[in-house]
Parts: structure tokens; sequence; C-alpha cells
């Protein structure tokens, strides 16, 4: 600004500015990889798997659960579905003391699950600059979201007092000031307050309703309220009266009458009470009356939603029973898998497809070169590098390290020469670090191992490894592979497929006090599932079991009749109480 400009000839209209304020926002397609999908009928996987093969899209719909940062998942969405989403419902972070660690049952424990590296990089691109990293954040979603909505479509922004009057100026800048339509004010009745302080307690949040285009989809809901008193009617706000009695619990009257009236823009509306079925102990949590409410005034029957912050899963849940289509997505690994586990306890549940984002940190580290890779990995791992080697890399305590390709699987050719080579070198041990490892390799690790008197530790690299910014300041922990124990009858053409044993390679990232409460192998299995009759390419959920509220216990037995004859691999998936994947082939033949 030079000595004759003012702040008034800079700024030329009225709107919210911050430090480093960018309104170019950049788009990065990634493509989807499908990991799994859930309820598919049989004659539904037999079309998906023909059109796959011919590289053509698959027809019909397939609701979408997508782990992965939501800036990039709604970029590689807009090639699909630009201008096609009907509603979006946003809860975003809005409070700067907010994390992401999340309580997890074991048992009759309750543990704390610390955020992951990808959960704090998020808070520290979020928060790290204060509120003008924030606004930042917000700005470059909703720039997108505004692509994918439908001219008739609206969008939702869930906020309290912390950031709500900052948003309402980035999302008129947006959105349009004119296309503003409501602030819908969430009472939330709190009750219980304990702490005392010289302000009012806080009972209500905020959601700002915006649309895109002139018109919008818009449907009365009326709500049930008792006619204490009767109050002066006017035209536009109708009522529908019925007779009910109500009596507490002293048997006496507390009111005779009810009346249907139209919801105004003060929603009153309950928490999810402690003791409800509806409570996940997930902690940004919403009641499903909530959703409900909105997603049934402002979309219709088949439209689809969506929520680039899932957490738990409450939007794509009530989509789900309102028959509306659905994609939700979440950077949080455990929120995706608390969500797969809430819409699979829907009764009659669509499918769905559970998707990861493509592979761009992994392109950016290969694009560094191999041996910044390796080098990367083995700090990472807190190793100290190695030379003169073909396929050793490092080492760490006494134990030779091998670092696995950063875009393909650790395979058992690479295990046996990588063994060979520490056997010549005299080493006795060493630890094999991977993204993906060959199916079935688990098993034979022992018996390749013992061939050459070296003891194989094989090692998940975690997908948080890829957004580490400093390998010397930043910590990630790095998971064994658990050992899974299985047990499979086959008896004509049914094949029953039983655990036997389930063993955590990390118990040391539980609390002491809950590591010695653990009474049965069982007590680490969050959930796993079967695909009787897997292809080697998308894992297709048939069958599947999990802790819930409604029912805490785990099935460990399940079975299932083939209708054909003929050689079928049996995938079996394994989700411990970390989040973590355990998978084991069986092979069968069915006469």
């Amino acid at each position: 600004m030079t000595k004759k400009e003012t702040k008034q000839d800079q700024v030329n209209q009225t709107g919210l500015y911050w430090p480093g304020k960018r309104t170019e926002v950049e788009r990065v397609f990634l493509p989807f990889q499908t990991v799994e999908t859930v309820n598919e009928s049989k004659a539904d996987r037999e079309e998906l798997a023909l059109f796959r093969q011919r590289g053509e899209p698959v027809p019909g719909w397939r609701n979408k659960l997508i782990w992965g940062d939501n800036k990039y998942i709604m970029a590689s969405l807009l090639s699909e579905f630009a201008g096609k989403i009907n509603l979006i419902y946003i809860d975003p972070p809005f409070a700067t003391g907010a994390d992401f660690s999340v309580k997890i049952k074991l048992g009759d424990l309750e543990w704390t699950k610390e955020a992951s590296v990808i959960e704090e990089k998020a808070y520290r691109d979020t928060w790290g600059r204060g509120l003008d990293s924030y606004l930042q954040m917000m700005y470059d979603r909703l720039v997108v979201m505004r692509e994918l909505l439908a001219e008739s479509g609206s969008i939702l922004v869930h906020c309290d007092w912390h950031v709500a009057h900052y948003l309402k100026l980035v999302l008129d800048e947006i959105f349009r000031q004119e296309q503003f339509t409501n602030e819908i004010v969430w009472y939330y009745r709190n009750v219980g307050l304990k702490v005392k302080a010289k302000k009012f307690h806080a009972v209500t949040e905020n959601i700002f309703w915006y649309t895109k285009g002139a018109s919008h989809t818009y449907n009365e809901v009326f709500e049930e309220r008792a006619e204490v008193s009767r109050q002066p009617e006017v035209e536009w706000d109708p009522v529908k009266r019925k007779t009910v009695t109500k009596k507490d619990a002293s048997g006496n009257v507390i009111y005779r009458n009810l009346i249907d009236r139209r919801v105004q823009n003060l929603w009153d509306i309950p928490r999810i009470a402690p003791t409800s079925g509806e409570r996940l102990n997930f902690p940004t949590q919403k009641p499903e009356m909530l959703l409900a409410r909105a997603l049934t005034a402002m979309s219709d029957e088949g439209n689809l939603v969506f929520d680039p912050f899932c957490g738990s899963g409450t939007t794509g849940a009530v989509a789900e029973k309102l028959g509306r289509r659905w994609i939700m997505a979440d950077l949080s690994k455990f929120a995706i898998h608390t969500t797969r586990k809430r819409l699979l306890d829907i009764p009659d549940c669509k499918p769905f497809e559970v998707l990861n984002l493509g592979k761009y940190q992994k392109a950016k580290l290969k694009e560094n070169g191999v041996t910044r890779y390796i080098d990367f990995i083995l700090k990472l791992y807190r190793a100290e590098p190695i030379s003169g080697y073909s396929t050793i890399h490092g080492k760490k305590a006494g134990r030779m390290v091998h670092i696995g390709d950063v875009d393909s699987i650790v395979t058992e050719r690479e295990i046996r020469d990588t063994v060979q080579e520490c056997a010549t070198a005299g080493t006795k041990s060493v630890d094999f670090l991977g993204w993906d490892f060959e199916m079935g390799l688990h098993d034979l690790v022992d018996r390749i191992g013992d061939e050459h008197s070296v003891r194989i530790r094989l090692v998940q690299i975690p997908r948080e490894a890829l957004e580490v910014r400093d390998t010397a300041r930043e910590e990630i922990k790095f998971f064994d592979l658990n050992y899974l124990e299985l047990e499979h009858k086959l008896k004509s053409k049914t094949l029953s497929v039983a655990l036997k044993d389930f063993v955590i390679s990390n118990p040391e990232y539980l609390p002491e006090e809950v590591r010695e409460k653990v009474k049965k192998f069982t007590d680490y299995v969050d959930y796993w599932a079967v695909d009787f009759n897997y292809r080697e390419d998308t894992f297709h959920n048939i069958w599947q079991s999990f802790r819930a509220k409604k029912h805490p216990a785990l099935d460990t037995k399940c079975s299932h009749t083939y209708e054909d004859p003929g050689r079928y691999q049996v995938l079996v998936k394994v989700v411990d109480i970390f989040g973590n994947d355990t998978n084991k082939l069986i092979e069968v033949e069915v006469s």
C-alpha cells in the first residue's frame, strides 16, 4: 500500500478479511480406491465385477463412505458430482480447544484413544496459526461445496458462538448474502450444569442455511407440542389438535392435549441422553432427531446428501432411514469404522462402498527418489541407515531393517532374499516395514526364518507417515502385524469359519490398567467380516459381527452355503480396537 492509498481504497466490498487470505482454491483430482463393498447381493456383485473388468462405469447407485482429507475428496468428486448434490450438511470443528481423542470400550473398561498424526496435522493446519488458518480451511472447502451443490440445493453449516459470526461473513461472500435463507437456532436445554461462571450458560448452537439457486427444496415440518395454554392463532401458523393425556410418575395429569405446530427456526431438541441407545460416545455426535428434521425439510426422497465431516455418521444414518442417497467422508479412520458399524446396525441398510483416496502422498514420496524415501521411513522408525547391502536398509536395536517399496506389497520372494542376506551377514533378526503385505505371508514367516535361524517381524508402515513434516520432532506408532488364527470346516456345501485366536502385537499402546483386565482374545476384536468368494479385487462384506450398544457380545462363528461347486478363496478381515485391519485367506474346494 503506497503512502497515498488508504484501507478504504484497498477494500471495495463488504466482507471478512484476514492476513494471507486466498480466494483461489487449489483442486487436486485423485482417483478413488474401493476397498470394501457392504451388503451387496450376489447378482450386484457379479455385475460390479463384470463392468470393472471391462473398465466401464458401474451402473446404478451405491452410497459411499470415504476416508481421507475432505479437501481432496471434494475436489475429486467434482468430475462426477458437480451440480448434483441436493443437500450438504457440515458440522466442522469450531472450538480451538477441540481434539480428536475418542473413548473406546474394551470389555467393561473404557480408555481414551489419542489422535493420530493425520488428525493432529489437521488440527495444526486448522488452528496452527489461530483463527486465520481456520477461516482459510473453511473458505477453501466451502468454495468447492458450492460447486458440488445442485441449483436447487441447500447447505447447512453447524457452528456455535466460537466462530458463528465469522463463518456467516464467509458464507455471505461465497454463496451471496441474498441466498441466506435462515439462521436455525438449536436449543438443547442443557441440564445438570455443575460449573459456576459469571455468565449465562450456552444452551444453543447455530445452523446457517444457504441455498444456491433461485428456487430450492422446502417441505413443511410439524412438531408435536403439549398445549399448556391456548395461544392466539395466526394464519401462517396452522395447528392440528389431538387429545392425549400425559401423567407424571405419581399419576398426576401434566397435560391433556397435544398440537402439531409448524416448525420455526428455534429447534427445541434435547441432546443425546447418556443412557440412550443412540449414544456412541463420539465427542461431536449430534442427535438423529436434529438431522431428521433438516433432511425432511430440505431434501426429498431419493435426493443425494453429502457430509464431508461425518464423524460418527449421523447424517448418513438418518439419510439411510429416510430414503435419501448419501456420501460421507472423514479424516479419522476411527470415524469411518464407527460409521460403518452404525450403518450395518440399520435394518435393511442398502449397499454401500468404503473408499480411500488415491495415493497422492505416496506419489510425492516416490518423486523424491528411492534413497530419500528409504531415509525418510528409517528416520520415522528411529533406525539408522546402513550401506553395503542390496536388501537391508537400516538397523535398529541390533535388528536389521528392510523397507518395502512405496507403491507395492512386500512379497514372499522379497522376504526370502532379505533373510538370506541377513543369514550371510550373521544377523539373527530383521524387521520388514511395508505399506501392504502379500496375502498369507504371516503364516510363512516363521518357517522362512527357521530355515536360516533369523527371527522375522512384519511391521505396518502407518498411513499417518504420509503426513509427517518433521521426522525429528514427530513420532508415529508402527504396529506389528497381528496374529490371527482361524478354524474352518466344510461339510457338503456349507463352510463354517470361527475365530480361534487373535494376538494383538502391540499391547504396550494400551494403558497398563486396561491390559491387566483383558480376559480373552476376543476383547481385542472390535469387528470382523468375511468375503466367502474373494477374487483378489475388492473385499465384499458378505457377513460381519461387531460390538454395539444393543449387542455388545461378539459372534465368533459364522457359516455360508455355496450354491455351486468349485474352488473358492475366503478372506477374513478383523479390525482391532485400534482400528487396524488383519486379514487371513482360506482356500476351500466345494465338491
